[in-house]
């Protein structure tokens, strides 16, 4: 570990009005979550905003939710690495949002649930709910935990500081408007970073545009010339001898992506409660699915001018060869940032990627803890509910969480190796925990232990395949993990549940 007086001594290109911008962007955020999350006086309140929040902020939210540094960052550097076949995965992921809307949210408000595990105590039985619960806990803070250190990692090069101290300032920040405000200071604050993403991305492509002579012609010739500018992958053919290997293990060709991003996405949206939160917090069903329906519309505008922006990227160091690329392409668009972009737009972008790694999952952790875990164990050893208890409990689990966050991401800063394993064990548990959402949801067998079983024993095949998969001993694509996963802990209930829960 670095000493601390080492902390803030590295070199950045940043101005003062950089910094400042980002700090008064920062207090803007910090003010909001402040005004908008008075008065919590109970864990509805903390947990649900009462489920007063306009639809349009609880859209906002989602994408925000949706949206992490690596997508800033990792997006504009897909589209100049390779092309915009990402847009595949997104048809498949709106098609899987629809799904959420008009199957998933009508049963969850049907429930009034707090969180959505509550629905499988209702639907199945306490071992069902207890288990996603420890599923959500162990996918939820590992992927966070990645995705905060990855972003503390361009950022603390950016500023020119150690890492350390960037995760700290991070989790605190989180820590300090969540604590206080709960899902009310989550959903402004995430409009207002929507809101950032948007005049980030539209003044990169603005500026890029206006750097390379000719425009967006050129971009379209040179681009477009190298390949960066396709959408479709349609595969080889079935002939060829590689048919399969490609199939299993690639993840571009057509198909493949929009079922990829369809079963992810269903997974991701419904089944973890960091993204169905946002759709609990409105008045009504309604409300609710047209928040989803906003998702999709902002969502594919801010993947057009991500892709866009690293097309123009592509095209703005392909006509100027004397410019000094990064080592790694992946880190083309902070590198820009750093090195071409001009004061205030620079610090704008800035704040783009510091606002996309503050929103940390610290509500929905705290509240899937309270209501699906805390609770529970009261009502067992019967003891009385107490609402004031159960609002300072939450808000000591999210100081909690943001330690045991920044921990991870401490410790994954010094170990690369196992950055795979930790990023894609959202792969393993999501496909037995979808597979089990949708059992309910289609069926009306009951399966609690059949369930609880399932899952358990479909992550463990799941995370068996995934390392055999990484070290190159089985070739079979993470993306079909959850694919896989979740057709087979359907069947699996299917033929279990009466045989582990037959009917009394």
């Amino acid at each position: 570990m670095e000493p601390a007086g080492t902390w803030f001594s590295g070199p950045t290109s940043l101005s003062f009005w950089d910094y400042g911008f980002l700090v008064v962007a920062l207090t803007l955020m910090l003010l909001l979550a402040w005004r908008k999350g008075r008065q919590e006086a109970t864990t509805k309140d903390f947990f649900l905003g009462g489920r007063a929040i306009p639809w349009w902020v609880a859209g906002l939210a989602f994408v925000a939710t949706e949206i992490s540094a690596m997508t800033v960052i990792g997006v504009p550097a897909q589209s100049c690495r390779e092309n915009w076949n990402y847009i595949q995965f997104f048809l498949g992921s709106a098609l899987a949002r629809l799904v959420i809307a008009f199957l998933f949210i009508p049963a969850f408000q049907q429930c009034q649930c707090s969180t959505i595990y509550e629905y499988l105590d209702l639907r199945f039985g306490w071992r069902t709910r207890f288990t996603a619960s420890l599923f959500f806990f162990l996918a939820r803070l590992l992927a966070s935990g990645v995705r905060l250190m990855v972003a503390c990692l361009a950022v603390s090069v950016i500023l020119g500081w150690s890492i350390i101290p960037v995760i700290v300032l991070f989790c605190g920040i989180g820590m300090l408007y969540i604590g206080y405000g709960g899902v009310k200071a989550v959903a402004w604050t995430g409009a207002l970073q929507v809101l950032t993403f948007l005049c980030a991305g539209l003044a990169t492509v603005a500026f890029l545009l206006w750097q390379i002579d000719g425009g967006w012609v050129t971009v379209w010739q040179v681009a477009g010339a190298a390949g960066r500018l396709e959408i479709w992958n349609m595969g080889s053919a079935f002939s060829d001898p590689e048919f399969l290997r490609k199939i299993f293990f690639g993840s571009n060709i057509l198909w493949v992506a929009l079922l990829s991003g369809f079963f992810g996405s269903l997974a991701v949206f419904g089944t973890d409660h960091e993204m169905m939160q946002k759709l609990l917090i409105v008045r009504t069903r309604w409300e609710s699915q047209k928040a989803v329906l906003l998702s999709i519309a902002v969502s594919f505008v801010l993947l057009f001018l991500f892709l866009a922006a690293g097309s123009c990227l592509y095209s703005y160091y392909a006509v100027n060869p004397g410019l000094v690329l990064p080592e790694s392409l992946d880190r083309i668009y902070p590198h820009f940032m750093v090195t071409a972009m001009p004061g205030l737009l620079r610090g704008l972008v800035l704040t783009a990627i510091v606002m996309a790694s503050i929103d940390l999952p610290l509500s929905s952790l705290s509240a899937v803890f309270v209501i699906d875990v805390y609770r529970p164990l009261f009502k067992l050893f019967k003891r009385e509910a107490d609402g004031q208890r159960d609002l300072t409990v939450a808000r000591a689990a999210i100081v909690v969480f943001a330690l045991l966050l920044g921990i991870i991401a401490c410790f994954l800063s010094y170990h690369d190796g196992i950055l795979w394993l930790a990023f894609k064990i959202g792969g393993v548990t999501s496909g037995p925990l979808l597979g089990v959402f949708l059992f309910g949801l289609l069926t009306a067998r009951r399966a609690d232990r059949a369930s609880a079983a399932v899952m358990l024993l479909l992550g463990a095949v799941n995370a068996a395949l995934l390392y055999f998969s990484e070290t190159g001993a089985f070739p079979l694509g993470w993306n079909w993990l959850g694919i896989l996963g979740t057709g087979a802990a359907f069947a699996c209930c299917w033929l279990l549940g009466p045989r582990l829960d037959p009917v009394l």
